[in-house]
């Protein structure tokens, strides 16, 4: 009986030991995996890019007529609308004062060139009298000189201010400096007018049939923009017309607030279908940075306070800050320390750490 008990309570004591070395495996942790993302290659092309900006029509030429000198208005020739051509006269002005000005300097202008040919007179005599030794005091001779050249000289500044006096008077017909159409007319016939007031002008004179077109363009698109790049523009004014233009002249400045470049491209208008102030959208293709590198679009991260691609530098994550360009296709250009031939983990979160190893 005992020793059946005994043959019996072996695989007991077996089947224990071997439950217990099954519990303990299982509660032993597993070794960490190594994480396994998706990655993309930087590769060295640029991205082209179709790209929409609000934009404005300048006149090509504009300008705040102010009057040069103080007077009256005796006519106005012009007003809003009018075409003028370059050297018409718009307005012509009275000035009495100026007038009795003019008078009074050619009368002292006559004066001084009176005493400068009597003094020069005197000078000559009394020079050819000197060849007689003894006739003439050399420091009388030197004296009256002195005084001929003085009354040249008081004679050019009398004519200096004549002249002068003379050029005011010239002012007080006003006359347009370029060929263009009156946008503005604040003035009329008796109003007294005020040369030091630069507040209120007499009138704005706008070249129209040339234009400026103005776009202020990101900086990071504008530096693969050249001079005689084509742009399509669209205008609130004329829905669904397509119109284009080529760029003429970079500002080369960089806006510190908004990052952007001012662009202009010349628009002529001689049938004046478009006016200076017009609101326009600009499309045109951006070439992308010939330069250039780009990755996919969702391998750039941006957080609140940067943006950073994730590069796999040996076996393990490196945030890199970069700077973004033209966007096309699932592709976006970067700007940073990343180098073509690269890998970068695609698609990145910001929840993937700093220094960690990845297959």
């Amino acid at each position: 009986m005992n020793k059946t008990f005994f043959l019996l309570a072996i695989p007991v004591v077996l089947l224990a030991a071997g439950c217990s070395d099954n519990k303990a495996a299982e509660n032993k942790p597993a070794p960490p995996a190594t994480p396994h993302y998706g990655t993309a290659t930087v590769e060295a092309q640029p991205v082209e890019q179709d790209v929409k900006l609000p934009a404005q029509l300048a006149a090509f030429l504009q300008v705040d007529i102010f009057p040069k000198v103080n007077g009256y208005v005796t006519g106005v020739l012009v007003d809003v609308g009018s075409h003028v051509r370059q050297g018409q006269v718009l307005m012509t002005l009275e000035a009495p004062e100026l007038v009795q000005a003019v008078a009074g300097a050619r009368e002292k202008y006559a004066r001084a060139i009176a005493d400068y040919t009597i003094d020069k007179e005197n000078y000559e005599r009394l020079n050819q009298a000197s060849r007689t030794p003894g006739a003439i005091s050399p420091m009388d001779l030197a004296t009256d000189k002195a005084k001929a050249q003085a009354d040249s000289a008081l004679a050019n500044s009398e004519k200096a201010n004549w002249q002068m006096q003379q050029t005011m008077m010239d002012y007080l017909r006003v006359t347009a400096p370029f060929t263009g159409v009156i946008t503005i007319r604040n003035v009329h016939p008796g109003a007294l007018v005020d040369a030091t007031n630069k507040s209120v002008p007499m009138l704005e004179l706008k070249q129209v049939d040339h234009l400026r077109l103005q776009v202020d363009i990101p900086e990071t698109i504008a530096a693969t923009l050249r001079n005689n790049d084509t742009l399509s523009f669209y205008l609130s004014a004329l829905p669904g017309q397509r119109m284009t233009a080529r760029i003429a002249r970079k500002s080369m400045n960089i806006n510190a607030q908004y990052r952007t470049e001012r662009v202009e491209a010349d628009v002529y208008n001689h049938d004046e279908l478009l006016a200076p102030g017009m609101y326009a959208d600009v499309v045109f293709d951006s070439k992308g940075n010939r330069n250039g590198i780009s990755v996919p679009t969702n391998a750039v991260v941006t957080s609140t306070e940067r943006k950073y691609v994730i590069v796999i530098r040996d076996g393990k994550t490196v945030r890199v800050d970069v700077t973004t360009g033209n966007e096309s296709k699932g592709r976006v250009e970067i700007v940073g320390d990343v180098k073509a031939g690269e890998t970068v983990i695609a698609p990145a979160n910001d929840e993937i750490k700093e220094g960690i190893t990845v297959m």
